[in-house]
């Protein structure tokens, strides 16, 4: 449990001890500053410590917002500070400074006031403090009895479950989300917090919810597929209660974290793979339609991930793509269309799962390839114009994020080494050109020179020899962001390509299912570098061979193996998958694995 400790007595009439009692506190009263810190030191070190001013009014979501939320270690309101085991030690100290400075034997008087120096004394000594935004909520410390009433009604003015809900939902998402499902899914979180269910209780519920759906959809019947629509849009409900919920309860959590951020994609890929296994049944095949759409989405979420890495700290003067954006922010129905266009997951799952219940599964990959097409070109032509008209200078941190999404192996790490020198001299496009142009001479083999020819394994040697290139000198340079996703789509793309042209018996879902278990590699490459744990340790890297290394053994299976293809794909990806899920799990449930939370980015 955790502990509050009161300065002093509590005034007579409040509500805050039984407000702190409700949030989860022990309470205890000092009567003043000595007897705060040695309060402090008596409660144990793994437990959370709460200081309030024993004059406090206000809301009690802001004593939540300031008190309980679990992704700081230090935070404060008026009158009102928290600290976390991280944080304990600098609480004490800052406790012990401040009550140096009043009076002996001023006991329990000397308390009023103390908790705002404290929090004073913590920044002085360069502790973060996280001070919640408020909003119209009130957390005051009045300093005579009218005040204490004026402030009194300034707390009842606002009902503070109606701010509690509406903080549940995002700040930023897209239009179906803000306006077909948030008006009423937060109602549901609530509902959910009422009986004690956390995130990952909905969480895991949507995820079931959509592979029931995917089952569904793989019956191949218009019933089926009816229901299967009907199921994805119920998921996508308890996908945006999940965080809601989050939010409205403050339970974040490390697992939370990751659940949420791989249930999404394991949720999206499995309804694609039930509705190519529907197909089937109906006589049509359309798992290369299927396996495109994962690869475009995919590719997709790498240009955001790479773009946003590449300029998370970097310095750089105005670009006019940017101004055109922020005039257009100005003009409301600019914003939601522009969201909009990008087909962020609410619109796009919203389009899937109409089309499954009204047309065909070959239909539905069409307008997502279509789509998600047009949304890669919207996306990533402004993303390389704001590259292009402005100057950036990017850190050693973004180039070692880029190198670390480049997911180079053993081979491609080899090159780099061989020609770092040379590589320093050459032009600043030059790293994203050897990449393409790699990739495109792979691709291009791939696709033209028929299945299991010598050729793409020619090829899968160039591409390591100009991955090694790309990734030779720190991915700096204006459009370095684009290298990790030419990789991704070289990758994704030559298994497709040779899967498709294999002509055996369930090779493209093979393919499919490599393709999945590496991609989950990829995101959760995304997710521990955006939590700054950096990326999976290098022996798992080695051991999966690296971009280039998984080309070169895809190429030389179809090579080698053309009749056994099936097999050979099928045991690559259970040999990826086993490997980097084991050790996803081991990272994502150790208690140093960091909690994050998808607050805006497009999905």
């Amino acid at each position: 449990m955790s502990t509050a400790i009161l300065t002093g007595p509590p005034v007579p009439g409040s509500s805050l001890e039984g407000d702190l009692r409700s949030l989860g506190f022990d309470v205890r009263v000092a009567n003043g500053p000595e007897h705060t810190a040695a309060l402090i030191e008596a409660v144990p070190g793994t437990e959370r410590v709460a200081v309030v001013d024993p004059r406090f009014v206000g809301h009690v979501h802001a004593l939540r917002l300031a008190l309980t939320d679990p992704r700081f270690p230090t935070a404060a309101v008026t009158g009102a500070l928290t600290a976390q085991p991280a944080g304990r030690a600098a609480l004490t100290g800052a406790v012990r400074a401040v009550s140096a400075t009043v009076p002996a034997g001023a006991g329990a008087v000397a308390g009023d006031g103390v908790v705002d120096g404290v929090t004073a004394e913590l920044r002085a000594q360069g502790v973060s403090v996280h001070h919640p935004e408020l909003g119209s909520l009130v957390a005051a410390v009045p300093s005579d009895a009218e005040e204490r009433h004026r402030t009194r009604a300034a707390v009842e003015a606002v009902d503070d479950e109606a701010v509690r809900l509406r903080s549940a939902v995002k700040a930023r998402d897209g239009f179906f989300t803000t306006f077909c499902i948030s008006p009423y899914s937060r109602y549901i979180a609530r509902w959910c917090a009422r009986r004690g269910l956390t995130p990952n209780h909905v969480t895991t519920a949507s995820l079931f919810t959509a592979l029931v759906a995917a089952g569904c959809a793989a019956t191949g019947t218009r019933a089926g597929y009816v229901a299967a629509g009907l199921l994805l849009l119920f998921s996508f409900v308890l996908d945006c209660t999940d965080g809601q919920l989050a939010r409205y309860s403050l339970q974040y959590s490390t697992l939370g974290a990751w659940l949420d951020a791989t249930f999404d994609r394991a949720k999206e890929y499995a309804y694609y793979a039930g509705l190519a296994l529907g197909a089937a049944r109906g006589g049509e095949d359309v798992w290369a339609l299927a396996l495109g759409a994962m690869v475009l989405q995919t590719c997709r979420h790498v240009v955001d991930f790479s773009f946003n890495e590449a300029n998370h700290d970097a310095t750089a003067n105005t670009s006019p793509t940017a101004a055109l954006s922020s005039k257009l922010d100005s003009v409301g129905w600019t914003v939601w269309l522009r969201r909009m266009i990008v087909l962020p997951i609410g619109e796009r799952w919203a389009m899937i799962a109409v089309l499954t219940a009204v047309t065909t599964p070959r239909i539905v990959f069409y307008a997502l390839l279509v789509g998600c097409s047009l949304a890669a070109c919207y996306t990533t032509a402004g993303r390389v114009l704001r590259s292009l008209t402005r100057k950036a200078h990017r850190t050693d941190r973004a180039a070692q994020a880029l190198a670390d999404l480049a997911d180079s192996g053993p081979a491609a790490e080899a090159v780099a080494r061989a020609t770092a020198r040379a590589a320093r001299k050459l032009p600043g496009l030059a790293p994203l050109a050897a990449a393409t142009v790699g990739a495109a001479l792979l691709a291009a083999t791939a696709a033209f020179t028929g299945f299991g020819s010598v050729w793409t394994l020619v090829a899968a040697l160039v591409y390591t020899a100009t991955s090694g290139l790309a990734v030779a000198r720190p991915l700096k340079g204006a459009l370095d962001w684009l290298v990790p996703p030419v990789f991704r789509a070289a990758e994704y793309g030559t298994i497709l390509l040779l899967a498709a042209h294999a002509e055996v018996n369930g090779a493209l879902p093979a393919a499919f299912g490599l393709v999945a278990a590496v991609a989950y590699h990829h995101y959760d490459t995304v997710y521990r570098i955006r939590g700054g744990t950096g990326a999976p340790p290098h022996w798992l890297v080695r051991a999966i061979g690296g971009h280039e290394g998984r080309v070169l053994a895809v190429a030389a299976l179809a090579f080698l193996l053309p009749a056994q293809i099936t097999l050979a794909l099928t045991v690559l990806a259970v040999a990826v998958a086993v490997l980097v899920l084991v050790e996803s799990i081991r990272f994502w449930v150790s208690s140093q694995a960091p909690a994050v939370h998808d607050e805006g980015e497009p999905a």
